[in-house]
């Protein structure tokens, strides 16, 4: 979950960009988007701002979204080097990414989306006692109680008694419905180069409606700003967003970012074959998770895929985001997708 220094996570990254490089040296022919999560880092940048709430200012949570994709994007960025090594011009762009959603979404009343370092049952419970908007949730239970996957606090109280369970934050995690950013990443891509995008899912924006006066309209936005025009018979709501505190699903505005971007290339009469892979840190999708009948999945077809999902054998706080984003991409005609 958490590497527990930034050096560490430089190096994972990467590792994981040397990776990417041998397999886009080997796929020369293709386009490619990257998309990556930011979990653990959003929870950090959170805690961080808390902690230091009596000295400085709090930092919300769509703010914490944006400023780890900035940070992250440039630790992805280093997939630049390891293509230029192999001889590839090929380059990176990190695209601060907004991304559109529902303000009446009922994932703002439910938080469900797991962020920050894991927890003790004990430590979640203080932090809700102590924090009125704090809201945690059990995450699993730990593979190994004396692995690090505990954070400092947890390891050293030395409740070490198996099966030690894993609790983590939740925050609202609305469902992602349009990318801001579109043309800019898909004009990254047809160029030959790499976009680094809806870094953590993107920032959760939402359409701002004008309020209408006698002659022009405003729109009101956060901090106090608002913007106004003057109205036209045929004027259309302007294009403006502001946004809300929650974080969407890496997975799922990664699958809606490949359906646009397939779409578009409809429009365009390219007949695109997409594939969207996503990368984990297990060796499989699993059914009865951590349970003695626990049954690795290698290859499924979407129907089987469906039903499995449909019959809630994926919790939506851990490998069902994953599921649910596979079969929207396939339902829309994705040639095949992966979780390895």
């Amino acid at each position: 979950l958490i590497n527990q220094d930034l050096p560490r996570q430089w190096k994972r990254t990467a590792e994981t960009c040397e990776k990417i490089a041998d397999f886009i040296k080997e796929n020369q022919d293709c386009y490619y988007v990257v998309t990556h999560g930011n979990g653990p880092q959003i929870g950090n940048i959170l805690l961080r701002s808390e902690y230091s709430s009596n000295h400085l200012h709090k930092i919300p949570l769509d703010v914490c979204g944006a400023d780890s994709q900035g940070a992250l994007g440039y630790m992805l960025a280093q997939l630049s080097n390891s293509l230029q090594v192999r001889g590839l011009g090929i380059h990176t762009a990190e695209i601060i990414t907004q991304v559109i959603v529902d303000a009446e979404d009922p994932a703002f009343q439910n938080p469900s989306k797991f962020i920050g370092p894991p927890l003790t049952k004990e430590e979640a419970s203080r932090l809700m006692n102590e924090t009125p908007d704090y809201c945690a949730k059990f995450y699993k239970n730990a593979d190994n109680p004396e692995n690090h996957e505990l954070s400092s606090s947890s390891a050293s109280s030395g409740n070490t008694q198996a099966p030690l369970e894993i609790w983590r934050r939740v925050v609202p995690s609305p469902v992602p419905k349009g990318i801001v950013e579109i043309d800019m990443i898909e004009a990254c891509y047809l160029s030959g180069n790499i976009p680094i995008s809806v870094g953590g899912g993107g920032i959760p924006v939402v359409k701002v409606m004008p309020e209408q006066n006698e002659d022009s309209e405003t729109y009101e936005c956060n901090y106090g700003i608002s913007y106004n025009r003057r109205v036209t018979e045929d004027n259309k709501p302007a294009a403006i967003f502001k946004g809300v505190e929650g974080v969407v699903d890496k997975d799922l505005a990664s699958s809606l970012l490949a359906r646009m971007l397939m779409e578009r290339a409809q429009k365009r009469a390219q007949n695109l074959e997409v594939e969207l892979v996503i990368l984990t840190n297990v060796d499989a999708v699993k059914i009865n998770y951590q349970q003695p009948n626990e049954k690795s999945l290698s290859e499924l077809t979407l129907k089987e895929t469906s039903e499995l999902y449909e019959s809630g054998m994926f919790p939506d706080g851990s490998m069902g985001p994953k599921i649910k984003a596979m079969i929207d991409f396939l339902e829309f005609g994705g040639k095949r997708s992966y979780i390895t």
